[in-house]
C-alpha cells in the first residue's frame, strides 16, 4: 500500500528531526498535492498503524490538500488541472508545451512538539522538506 510506505516515511522523518527533549508529538500537517496519488482517509489509517510505540503514538495528522495547476508556455494561460488530470490547454488545444505548476506536493509542513520539560507548552516546528517514501 502506497499510503503505509508515506506514513512510515513521515513518522521515520519526524522521529529524526525530534530534538531530545520532547515529549511526544501531538500533531503534524501535510502539504498533499491533487496529483500525488495519495488517498488522504487510507493515510491517516496507516498514519495511526506507523505511529504505534513511537513518539508519534496519538498524533493528529492533518493534510492541507493542494490543487493541481498548469501553464502553457505557447500561450502562456494557466488551468486549474482537476482529476482526471486535464493536461491540454483550455486556451490553444496545445499539449507538448505545457509545465505542471502545483499538484504533485508531498510535504511535511509543520509539527508540533511537546517538551517533555514542560508539557504544557506544545511548540510548532514549520517544516518544508519533501518527504522521500525510501526512509
Amino acid at each position: 500500500m502506497h499510503e503505509m510506505s508515506i506514513a512510515v516515511a513521515v513518522v521515520g522523518q519526524v522521529e529524526e528531526a525530534a530534538p531530545e527533549s520532547v515529549g511526544g508529538v501531538s500533531r503534524v500537517e501535510l502539504q498533499v498535492g491533487e496529483l500525488a496519488g495519495v488517498v488522504p482517509d487510507s493515510l491517516a489509517f496507516c498514519f495511526e498503524l506507523a505511529c504505534a510505540g513511537t513518539v508519534l503514538e496519538g498524533a493528529e495528522l492533518v493534510t492541507r490538500s493542494v490543487p493541481a495547476r498548469a501553464r502553457c508556455a505557447a500561450c502562456t494561460g494557466e488551468w486549474a488541472v482537476g482529476m482526471p488530470p486535464e493536461l491540454c490547454c483550455p486556451g490553444c488545444g496545445r499539449a507538448t508545451e505545457v509545465e505542471l505548476l502545483s499538484g504533485r506536493e508531498l510535504r511535511i509542513l509543520t509539527v508540533t512538539w511537546e517538551d517533555a520539560r514542560d508539557p504544557d507548552a506544545p511548540t510548532a516546528v514549520p517544516c518544508r522538506a519533501p518527504i522521500s517514501e525510501e526512509a
